[in-house]
């Protein structure tokens, strides 16, 4: 039964006062309560009244209500009261299961790469290892250490494997007829939505609105719609408001105003205790060495050294993966992501729940290739470790990770594979079947640019605009409907095409 939306509104306030509780603006507010008491103007007889305007002129009503958005931004619409907790997470047990399975198959590897190589998950590090790694936390990229024997855990073109073999069992040999027509690759029947669906939920997008990255170099004289959107921008940051500045960079943030923006959307404000927790982490990095530190490293070798915009941040990376390997807090968010943290067994104990560590801890063992392809773009716009690292974590636990799990979410990778077959199949029949002929299948080339959130194949600029409208719309659809306009852009030439290789 479907909730009547009192009781659905009132389940979500619950949720969230309950989810603020323990958050460090709860303390701060209860802090300047206190602290307003000795203010003249605050009266004993309209004392609650009086500290509520107190609050407001202070800006603190504005923090909190940027804290309430982000995580109305962050949850699933509310279950059924009676709904299993895996519910939230993934309604459909089909796709559950095939992301337990996923996830067997990926401990398996890094299971056996430690049987192999005879190195243990994780270890204490020596104390002159730790000191020599605290010397040159700032230049990790000058090491070389032989990785020859580590290989990656997975490669895009295994998942995208897993992901054409999903089947909806209810479906048996194509039932529903209006799914039997589709000639793609992804063969579950999830809802995507249509152009006219599109075209409403990305009204900003319209041909006559203005676009940062387009407009600034039309025939018009660009510098009036940029300054005009340069000084909106501005305006938006005194307000210190989220939801207006998620609104604003649907049409693209000056590159001036971006990291801030991106900041005041995410809810970052690198607070004395956010600095503090990342140098726990730090500290935990040079502690302890996990196996995953030297798949890192690896990743890192192969994709920032090869690239031309990214070498210069190798460092970075360094820092900001292996603390983010380590960093329990991402664990909370399992809660409403359809992936399970992996669990390792201490030897000689498998099977014992009681001797069950997640591992690594932050309970992501997926590609370590596609967190670099992730952290490096942030790297041109935060140059502070604690704070480029608060950006990434948000992103990722917000966004990327629906790019590396198996679920029904609109802005899964499952999703966005069918919205970008789907545009493709009913807008260029001709070109979708002409590929598909040559064994040129349009998914089979689109989906490691949308699985990396096309990092890696745009130039930065270009790439922070996408990223921009991720954040603006609070949803990676954009990805699939970019794929397909690359294919459309490019159709002519794709006509001509015989072979796979030529097409890409």
């Amino acid at each position: 039964a479907m909730l009547d939306p009192d009781s659905g509104l009132s389940l979500t306030i619950a949720r969230i006062v309950q989810r603020l509780k323990g958050s460090s603006l709860h303390s701060q507010l209860e802090r300047q309560a206190r602290v307003s008491l000795h203010n003249p103007e605050i009266k004993l007889e309209s004392l609650k009244e009086d500290i509520k305007d107190f609050l407001k002129t202070s800006g603190w009503e504005k923090k909190l209500q940027n804290a309430v958005y982000s995580e109305l931004n962050m949850f699933p619409s509310p279950c059924h009261p009676a709904a299993p907790p895996e519910h939230m997470k993934e309604p459909l047990a089909y796709m559950r299961k095939a992301q337990g399975s996923w996830e067997k198959r990926i401990l398996k590897s890094l299971n056996s790469m430690c049987t192999e190589l005879s190195i243990p998950l994780a270890q204490k590090r020596p104390v002159s290892e730790q000191k020599e790694l605290l010397n040159k936390w700032n230049e990790m990229g000058t090491d070389e250490p032989d990785l020859s024997l580590f290989r990656p855990v997975y490669a895009p073109k295994d998942f995208l494997e897993v992901l054409m073999n999903l089947r909806n069992p209810n479906y048996e040999n194509g039932e529903q007829p209006s799914f039997r027509n589709h000639l793609g690759l992804i063969q579950v029947p999830l809802k995507v939505k249509d152009i006219p669906e599109l075209k409403e939920d990305f009204s900003e997008l319209g041909l006559s609105i203005g676009q940062l990255g387009i407009d600034d170099s039309a025939q018009v004289p660009p510098e009036f719609f940029e300054n005009e959107h340069v000084h909106i921008g501005q305006k938006v940051l005194a307000e210190q408001d989220s939801a207006a500045a998620q609104q604003y960079v649907r049409q693209g943030c000056p590159t001036a105003l971006r990291a801030d923006l991106w900041a005041l959307i995410l809810n970052i404000s690198n607070q004395p205790e956010d600095i503090l927790y990342y140098e726990q982490l730090k500290s935990n990095v040079i502690q302890h060495d996990l196996l995953v530190d030297s798949l890192i490293y690896k990743d890192v070798k192969l994709t920032a050294s090869n690239d031309d915009y990214y070498f210069v941040f190798e460092d970075y990376l360094y820092q900001v993966l292996l603390c983010f390997s380590r960093d329990t807090s991402v664990l909370e968010h399992f809660t409403y992501s359809s992936a399970t943290p992996p669990k390792s067994y201490i030897k000689g104990k498998l099977g014992m729940e009681e001797y069950a560590v997640f591992y690594p801890p932050n309970g992501k063992n997926f590609n370590y290739n596609s967190f670099i392809i992730s952290v490096a773009p942030l790297c041109f716009l935060y140059h502070e470790p604690s704070k480029l690292y608060q950006i990434f974590r948000e992103m990722y636990v917000r966004f990327f990770f629906r790019l590396h799990s198996i679920s029904s979410h609109p802005s899964g990778i499952v999703s966005l594979c069918l919205l970008f077959e789907t545009l493709l199949q009913t807008h260029l029949p001709q070109l979708f079947y002409h590929l598909r002929e040559i064994g040129a299948q349009p998914l089979r080339i689109s989906f490691k640019w949308m699985v990396r959130a096309f990092s890696g194949y745009l130039a930065t600029d270009q790439l922070l605009l996408l990223w921009d409208r991720i954040l603006g719309y609070n949803s990676l659809e954009i990805l699939a409907v970019l794929a397909a306009a690359v294919f459309a852009f490019r159709a002519v030439n794709l006509m001509e095409v015989t072979s796979l290789a030529a097409a890409e």
